[in-house]
């Protein structure tokens, strides 16, 4: 099993900060689950995602 990234991770991979991915992570479409209250995001399902911006 890989290791799930924490909101710290994603904004470090994409180069923002954290309270920009609390403010936009879900209008944005960034892949978390929620397990119990924290948001965890898989290392391939965020790779997957950036590969998808500026595509639509």
């Amino acid at each position: 099993m890989s290791r799930l990234l924490t909101i710290d991770d994603v904004a470090e991979a994409l180069n923002v900060p954290k309270h920009w991915v609390y403010d936009n992570h879900k209008r944005e479409g960034i892949p978390f689950k929620k397990i119990g209250q924290k948001l965890r995001c898989r290392p391939n399902d965020l790779d997957r995602w950036i590969g998808q911006q500026g595509t639509a």
